[in-house]
């Protein structure tokens, strides 16, 4: 994972328990507790063993770091320059997650060193809407749960969460049924819609990139390629 994940994993310690309880989690997990490079690939290994490790100093269950740590992802992206890319992807939470699977495919096309989730959108036969889930990375359908969480802050709008399909369950993909029960959601969002959405958030992406300082070169390349999908 990318080190914009460790980094808000430690942000997140620090918040909640102070520097000596980010220390202790270094120190369990093996890592160093210098800091990390936003942008720069990490090992997936050391991500879960921050998790492992944070849960074990915090006191709490593996599941409920993960669902505290996707709800601050949310603030924390937008604190660190991010706030672009959220807004760029739709201008309420189904508008947003109806953009992302393919916003997703399009860092990927241009950044292949990157395994993004992927998700997909559909009606529910009685009310809301079932959001579908699926990654190469096991155990991470509570930190979606949390960014769930935190979009809907973000939205202003209240929604009940509900995973209905479970990976550990033998399910080929998490599966969750969401109900808003204020504003924050259209009843539907076009193609068209969705994938203007996406291009304005893999361009916000690419910025977001150039920003960072990841290969400039790479950046403007991204953002020239979001800009002839449109």
């Amino acid at each position: 994972m990318y080190g914009l994940v460790n980094r808000a994993i430690e942000q997140l310690v620090v918040a909640t328990a102070g520097e000596p309880a980010w220390r202790q989690v270094c120190a369990r997990a093996g890592v160093s507790p210098d800091g990390f490079i936003g942008m720069q690939a990490y090992p997936d290994d050391m991500t879960y063993r921050l998790v492992g490790a944070a849960s074990e100093v915090l006191g709490h269950p593996p599941e409920t770091v993960l669902r505290l740590f996707g709800e601050y992802w949310i603030v924390y992206t937008a604190e660190e320059g991010y706030g672009e890319l959220l807004g760029a992807c739709g201008h309420d939470m189904r508008s947003f997650l109806a953009g992302l699977d393919e916003m997703h495919g399009r860092v990927e096309s241009t950044f292949p060193e990157m395994v993004l989730p992927r998700f997909t959108v559909r009606d529910a036969l009685d009310d809301g809407y079932l959001l579908h889930y699926s990654s190469t990375r096991a155990g991470l359908a509570p930190m979606v749960e949390g960014l769930l969480a935190g979009l809907a802050q973000r939205f202003g709008t209240e929604v009940s969460i509900e995973r209905v399909q479970r990976r550990e369950d033998g399910a080929p993909e998490d599966v969750f049924h969401l109900r808003h029960r204020g504003p924050g959601v259209t009843a539907a969002t076009s193609a068209e819609a969705a994938s203007q959405a996406a291009t304005e958030a893999a361009q916000a992406m690419a910025r977001a990139m150039a920003v960072e300082g990841v290969g400039c070169p790479h950046a403007r390349a991204a953002m020239e390629a979001a800009g002839r999908r449109k």
